[in-house]
């Protein structure tokens, strides 16, 4: 059993943006493997079903990027759940639009979700697929997630979210170090994945009365 949880803002203002990449893999999932992603769960949106055999939940947190631990921590809690059943997919500032990075555990790299999740599950261990989103050389880091890919950029982001949602499935089969052998590439020595760079302060929370505990 796999929680797989992408990372993202919800509201119209943020689809598409580089910040919720997370979530348009969890969409290319959901499609390739008929899985109904809209039932609320608490903080959460989820659907269940199947990938290559293996039972997965499906969730978006509504809680705002900023707040991500606080619905994942519920989610695990009520479904019994471990973090070493948790899969994570996330934007990377780091690495340049295109390339994907598989990683089995680790630190949150200044990702303002990441560092809820281990703020609020108290550990690290759990698998994470981080998409490139390239890091701005003019604009605003906290401006630039929150905007929409470039018309030059489409093809190779398109292609980067087709080769996450493989290897979220291929972690569901065969584990995250599969997954590594397979699809992380070297991506340069400026990518430092997990050392600390200046947080992006992204979408405040915005109160969600109709969310359960």
């Amino acid at each position: 059993m796999r929680l797989i949880v992408g990372l993202g803002n919800p509201g119209r203002r943020y689809r598409d943006t580089r910040h919720n990449v997370g979530w348009d893999v969890l969409d290319r999932l959901a499609t390739r493997w008929n899985i109904r992603v809209d039932d609320e769960d608490g903080y959460c949106v989820v659907g269940r079903g199947s990938i290559r055999g293996q039972r997965v939940w499906l969730a978006k947190p509504q809680t705002y990027m900023n707040l991500s631990g606080t619905a994942v921590r519920e989610l695990l809690r009520y479904y019994r759940l471990s973090s070493t059943q948790l899969v994570v997919v996330c934007d990377d500032l780091d690495m340049p639009v295109g390339i994907i990075r598989v990683r089995p555990k680790g630190g949150h790299g200044g990702h303002n979700g990441l560092r809820s999740l281990i703020d609020e599950l108290g550990t690290q261990d759990f698998a994470r697929v981080r998409v490139g989103i390239g890091r701005p050389t003019v604009m605003e880091a906290a401006d630039y997630v929150l905007a929409r890919f470039g018309a030059d950029e489409t093809p190779s982001i398109a292609a980067a979210l087709d080769e996450a949602a493989d290897a979220v499935e291929e972690i569901v089969a065969r584990g995250p170090e599969a997954a590594m052998a397979r699809f992380n590439r070297k991506v340069g020595a400026a990518s430092r994945l997990d050392e600390p760079v200046p947080a992006v302060q992204t979408a405040a929370p915005e109160p969600r009365s109709e969310a359960k505990p």
